[in-house]
């Protein structure tokens, strides 16, 4: 080879060699190899893993004492309303959940309903052991045990019969007493608007002597004191009823005060004397 050739060669690679570079074979290798390697994709997060549901059954809890009493509610008031519609044979602990749609009851209440609640409820009455049925406040079944039982407390004294008490006793009570008619008398409380039933007895039904009626009402009661009349009764040997009315409350009238005492006060301008004069008078 020319050895001019080869000085040449060598200052070629001197120059090239002190000549600075910027080296882009990493950009061009990543260029070149794009289609081998692929950006990893983020991982995806796994889902959480869910609160498992809770199969818990409050139903069948025995600690609900709002459902347990709800429960027993329920019975009570199906078992008025069939008693009312005359339906008065008794039922076992499974008939009545049955019939109040409360078969899903667990065991727990359903012991505790049978042992303690059902047995327990002034409403309710036991029978056999394992039966219920509804326990009213009177026995009355018929019209007859109806009137019966009015005129035994007229006899005695004892007045009338709530109607909500007799509802809830006789069966169909509207139509009994639209068939006993005049038999019975309904009178309203003013008090709280309650219907109170009566024995109409008819035996104090009579016709008054017109002479007794002028009598009666020759009497002037008007302008005389409850006292007076009290005094007069007990005059002619007649006793009268005590503690009938209210008693009267006599007002207590309320003491005056006094005049005050007028108190003596000191002058504190007693050094000016003979100075001030008064000219209120023109």
């Amino acid at each position: 080879m020319d050895p001019t050739l080869l000085k040449e060669r060598e200052a070629f690679k001197k120059r090239a060699l002190a000549q600075p570079a910027v080296e882009k074979k990493r950009k061009a290798e990543d260029k070149s190899s794009g289609h081998k390697f692929k950006k990893r994709s983020k991982p995806t997060p796994k889902p959480k893993d869910e609160p498992a549901v809770s199969h818990f059954n409050y139903k069948s809890s025995a600690g609900s004492s709002q459902y347990k009493f709800g429960v027993l509610a329920k019975i009570v008031k199906h078992m008025k309303v069939r008693h009312q519609r005359g339906d008065t044979y008794p039922l076992t602990i499974d008939e009545i959940l049955d019939e109040t749609a409360q078969l899903d009851v667990g065991h727990k209440l359903k012991l505790w309903l049978t042992t303690e609640a059902l047995a327990n409820n002034p409403k309710i009455e036991v029978l056999d052991g394992n039966t219920y049925a509804f326990k009213p406040k009177y026995n009355i079944t018929t019209r007859k045990s109806l009137i019966k039982l009015l005129n035994k407390h007229d006899q005695r004294g004892l007045g009338g019969i709530l109607f909500e008490d007799v509802e809830e006793s006789l069966p169909h009570v509207e139509k009994a007493l639209k068939l006993l008619g005049d038999q019975i008398i309904i009178i309203t409380r003013p008090i709280d608007k309650k219907k109170v039933l009566y024995y109409n007895d008819k035996s104090y039904l009579f016709t008054v002597d017109e002479d007794f009626q002028k009598l009666w009402r020759s009497v002037p009661v008007d302008g005389t004191d409850e006292r007076k009349i009290e005094e007069y009764l007990e005059k002619q040997g007649i006793s009268s009823m005590q503690d009938v009315g209210g008693k009267t409350v006599i007002a207590q009238k309320r003491k005056k005060g006094g005049s005050r005492k007028k108190g003596n006060f000191k002058k504190l301008n007693d050094h000016l004397e003979g100075i001030l004069q008064d000219y209120s008078q023109p």
